[in-house]
């Protein structure tokens, strides 16, 4: 039963929609409306500014992080129920209760899980992402490019317990679904192009 409530507090520590939150408490507008309508870091830096969209992806990032360590804490690091609060912590935020649903991209929360469960493959694949956004300047194509190679990276840097590779495959998939829209933009050519410094504040 414990087991099974840490993996119902990894979904909704996942679904802390932080950038949402901290959007509403700078200006009182709803982050969803602006930009992109995203509630990740990418686009509070692009309409709310550069220090609440680094504070936005630094909390999602501790939260993906927290929620896995905290399922291995109290399960003496089992591989299997870690890896389900990965999985877990992605879907709270792809979907978070608090906000009917509507949540974010999940690639910050992605990092801070993998942090814990995959820190030398996720470095790999972060390096990757920087590279792609440098050549490109999207980070969507960064965070797709990433995510898809991250369970290769996975079974050849650590040759994994099942459910860790089972857990990468699926935040592989899950990320580059929840990035069909971001897909369709570059194909078309309209994707936003990445600039770090944001709205000046």
């Amino acid at each position: 039963m414990t087991r099974v409530l840490l993996l119902l507090a990894a979904y909704l520590i996942g679904g802390i929609p932080f950038g949402y939150l901290l959007v509403r408490w700078k200006t009182g507008e709803d982050v969803r409306s602006k930009g992109s309508g995203n509630i990740g870091a990418t686009n509070v830096l692009r309409t709310t500014g550069r220090a609440f969209g680094v504070l936005t992806l630094v909390l999602d990032i501790a939260k993906g992080y927290f929620a896995v360590w905290l399922m291995a804490r109290f399960t003496n690091d089992d591989p299997v129920w870690t890896a389900a609060a990965a999985v877990a912590v992605l879907v709270g935020h792809g979907f978070p209760v608090y906000l009917r649903f509507q949540g974010g991209k999940a690639v910050a929360s992605f990092v801070g899980a993998n942090l814990y469960l995959a820190p030398l493959a996720l470095l790999a694949c972060v390096a990757l992402l920087a590279v792609v956004v440098a050549m490109t300047r999207y980070i969507s194509m960064g965070s797709i490019t990433a995510a898809g190679l991250f369970p290769f990276a996975v079974w050849l840097l650590m040759h994994p317990h099942p459910a860790i590779l089972i857990s990468a495959i699926f935040s592989a998939a899950f990320i580059v679904w929840r990035h069909r829209s971001n897909i369709e933009r570059i194909r078309a050519g309209t994707e936003n192009v990445f600039r770090f410094g944001g709205k000046r504040t």
